[in-house]
C-alpha cells in the first residue's frame, strides 16, 4: 500500500495528512506549531506514523504553508507549493464545481476565486489580524470561554451586539464596553462573529464576486457562529468540508500524488526517521549587492541542505544538495 504525505505548516498550526492512491484520507494530525516549526513537523511525523497501517510506503510528499520551504527540507518533499494552490486543489477535490473558497487560519485569511476549476483571482489579509483565528483565541481566553465553545454560544444569540470589526484594538474595546453595560455573553460573541465577517468581506474579499458553491475552510471554520454570519451576509449556503482544518495539507498531498504520477517516483521523502534527525537553521544578510537579501540556511550536521531567501539564486545554487531538490513554486 502506498500513501501520499501532505504537510501544511503555518504560524499557529502544523497539519500532516496521508492520502491513499484513491485520494481518500488515511490519517491526519492537527497540532500547534508553538513557534517551533521544526519540532512541530518532527512531532507530527511521530504521531502520524502511529496512525498508519503497517507496511504503508510514502510514494511522494508535498509541503505548503508559510514554513513550506523549511518543512519541505525536513520531510524531503517532492513538491513545495504556496497556500493558494494547495487550498484550491483541496477545495476542488471536495466540491469540483466550487467557485469561491473562504479560508481563515490562525494568523492569516484568504479568498480564492475559482472559475471552471481554475484560480482566477485571490487575496490575503495584509496588516490586520482582526479576522483570524489568533484574535478569536485571544478573545475567548479574555472572557474565559474555550474557543471550541465559541460557536455554540454564538448560535444562542437573540440580539447580537454591534462590535467594531475594522481592527483588533477597536473590537476588543467594544467587547469590553458591551460587557460593562450588561450585554449577554452570547450576544457579544455573535456580534464579534458578525464583525469579523464584515472585516473579512471588506478587507480581504474587497468586492470580489463571491459565487456559489462557497467553501469555508481553515481552523476558524469550526466556529459555526462565523459560518452563520457568512451565510447571513452573503445570503447563500456556505459549505464546510469534513477535514476543513487540514485542507492545505490535503492539497499538498494531492499535488505530490499528481507530480509522482506525471514524473515518476523520486524517493525524496526522508522517511519517518526524519523525526529523529537534528536540523539547524541560521539566517544572515547577504552583502553581495544592494538588495541585502535575508538568507536562511538549514543544515543537518555539517551538510547544508538548502538555502533560500535570495533574489538572484546565488545561495540556492551553493547548496550541497542539488538545487532542484528544494524547488519553490508559486
Amino acid at each position: 500500500m502506498v500513501g501520499y504525505l501532505g504537510v501544511d505548516v503555518g504560524s499557529v498550526s502544523t497539519n500532516l495528512v496521508v492520502m491513499d492512491g484513491k485520494e481518500e484520507m488515511i490519517a491526519y494530525i492537527y497540532r500547534r506549531t508553538m513557534g517551533d516549526p521544526i519540532s512541530a513537523v518532527q512531532s507530527g511525523l511521530v504521531e502520524l506514523e502511529r496512525l498508519l497501517p503497517p507496511g504503508l510506503r510514502i510514494e511522494a510528499a508535498g509541503t505548503t504553508g508559510s514554513a513550506r520551504a523549511l518543512s519541505g527540507v525536513i520531510v524531503g518533499a517532492d513538491v513545495v507549493k504556496n497556500e493558494i494552490t494547495a487550498h484550491a486543489v483541496a477545495a476542488l477535490k471536495i466540491i469540483p464545481d466550487a467557485r469561491t473558497v473562504l479560508e481563515i487560519g490562525g494568523q492569516d485569511s484568504k479568498i480564492i476565486i475559482l472559475r471552471g476549476g481554475i484560480v482566477v483571482d485571490f487575496a490575503m489579509n495584509t496588516i490586520c489580524a482582526a479576522g483570524t483565528g489568533s484574535f478569536l483565541d485571544h478573545q475567548a481566553g479574555r472572557i474565559g470561554i474555550d474557543i471550541e465553545d465559541f460557536g455554540d454560544y454564538a448560535l444562542r444569540s437573540k440580539t447580537p451586539a454591534q462590535i467594531a470589526g475594522r481592527c483588533t484594538v477597536f473590537a476588543e474595546s467594544d467587547m469590553i464596553h458591551k460587557q460593562q453595560v450588561g450585554y449577554h455573553i452570547e450576544d457579544i460573541i455573535y456580534g464579534l462573529c458578525k464583525s469579523l465577517v464584515r472585516n473579512y468581506l471588506n478587507n480581504v474579499a474587497k468586492g470580489k464576486e463571491i459565487a456559489s458553491p462557497i467553501i469555508f475552510q481553515g481552523g476558524v471554520a469550526a466556529n459555526l457562529g462565523i459560518k452563520k454570519a457568512f451565510e447571513e451576509e452573503l445570503e447563500a449556503e456556505v459549505i464546510i468540508p469534513k477535514y476543513h482544518n487540514v485542507m492545505g495539507a490535503i492539497g499538498a498531498a494531492l499535488l505530490a500524488k499528481s507530480a509522482a504520477e506525471k514524473e515518476g517516483f523520486k524517493g525524496e521523502f526522508r522517511g519517518f526517521s526524519a523525526a529523529k534527525m537534528e536540523f539547524k537553521t541560521v539566517s544572515f544578510n547577504c552583502n553581495g549587492c544592494s538588495n541585502g537579501c535575508e538568507i536562511v540556511k538549514i543544515s543537518k550536521g555539517a551538510e547544508t541542505l538548502a538555502c533560500w531567501g535570495g533574489r538572484c539564486g546565488k545561495w540556492e545554487v551553493q547548496n550541497d544538495r542539488p538545487p532542484q531538490a528544494v524547488t519553490l513554486t508559486t
